[in-house]
């Protein structure tokens, strides 16, 4: 007979995205972005592919790999960004329950899903459209961690404070709510300011972006703390970012709210997050974005991944060769414009 853990390690990441998709409609809004994002962060074939490489430092090299992918190191912290989040502690008591009483058949991992999420629910005496993301987020960590280091897993959480301390309702409206541009906001054509709130790996906050500023310019502009003590990759504020020209994917984020106040993507970021492998969709305005190449214009709220790397060619094998338009420089001329207002020249 096999375990859980065996039966869940047959299944594609193809398929692990099909069975995400199938639970979307039973999820609420608060996480329906989230969870994708989530199971984009963390993608099956990356993990497959480095585990069966023979010269595993070699392979982190060859795919340019910075940060911290690994999953078994994050196994309770990984999905902070989720509002189910703090409905871990008895999710993961649910998938272990699953764990012991697998008899060996084949019930499918929409399935599986909803099992752990109806115990979890139950228990905590929730609606299930507010625990399927996390439910489904748990069962994908078992199948990547195995079921020594996911039990070993303190399960242990965070108090939610700030905005997700709010009701689930209250979040989703706080997400789509722009600043205010003050009493005369609505005759401004220019100049109006609206915020990016973020979570990192390593803090969550906000920074302010000019309308239709690229959202690594204005992350750059945040000198409020010493971005590279917390991420070795934050040369400037709390978005990572090397080339702002989207050659290195080090800025790839999540849109968790406000996805639909960005421009739509252009075709070297199309390209591009092909090339990194970060399997964006293909939505004019998706929720996988280059901080670097995608624009606001009004609030947005995203979530930071812990790592960085250039993996589509070598994993997935879906990069044509096109030829793009030169690469932006944009970003760079914005600051450059913003610090000369600044000086009064």
């Amino acid at each position: 007979m096999t375990n859980l853990e065996t039966y869940l390690s047959k299944f594609t990441e193809t398929e692990w995205l099909e069975a995400v998709d199938a639970l979307l409609p039973c999820i609420h809004e608060v996480d329906r972005n989230a969870v994708q994002i989530w199971f984009r962060f963390y993608p099956l074939s990356l993990k497959q592919f480095i585990d069966t490489a023979e010269d595993r430092d070699a392979t982190l090299h060859g795919i340019a790999m910075q940060g911290d992918f690994e999953l078994k190191d994050q196994i309770d912290t990984s999905h902070r960004f989720l509002y189910g989040h703090r409905f871990w502690p008895t999710v993961k008591r649910k998938i272990e329950k699953e764990i012991e009483e697998y008899n060996g058949g084949e019930p499918g991992l929409v399935e599986v899903i909803k099992s752990v999420a109806m115990r979890a629910a139950e228990k905590l005496k929730v609606e299930r459209p507010l625990v399927n993301a996390i439910s489904a987020v748990g069962v994908m960590t078992l199948n990547q961690v195995g079921i020594e280091a996911f039990k070993a897993a303190s399960g242990e959480v965070e108090k939610p404070s700030g905005i997700m301390a709010k009701p689930p309702a209250a979040i989703v409206a706080a997400r789509v709510t722009d600043d205010s541009q003050g009493l005369f906001g609505f005759l401004k054509t220019i100049n109006k300011k609206f915020s990016v709130n973020y979570i990192a790996p390593f803090a969550t906050g906000k920074f302010p972006v000019m309308n239709e500023q690229e959202i690594a310019s204005a992350s750059a502009n945040d000198r409020s703390q010493n971005w590279q003590e917390m991420d070795s990759r934050c040369w400037e504020g709390p978005v990572p970012v090397e080339c702002t020209a989207a050659s290195c994917g080090t800025c790839w984020v999540g849109v968790i709210g406000g996805q639909e106040k960005m421009d739509d993507v252009k075709p070297r970021e199309r390209r591009q997050m092909k090339v990194f492998g970060y399997n964006q969709p293909d939505d004019a305005k998706p929720f996988m974005r280059l901080a670097c190449q995608a624009r606001a214009v009004g609030n947005v709220t995203l979530v930071i991944p812990p790592w960085n790397a250039v993996f589509g060619k070598k994993v997935y094998n879906n990069v044509e060769e096109v030829t793009l338009e030169p690469a932006t420089t944009s970003a760079k001329v914005l600051r450059e414009t913003i610090a000369s207002a600044a000086a009064g020249e």
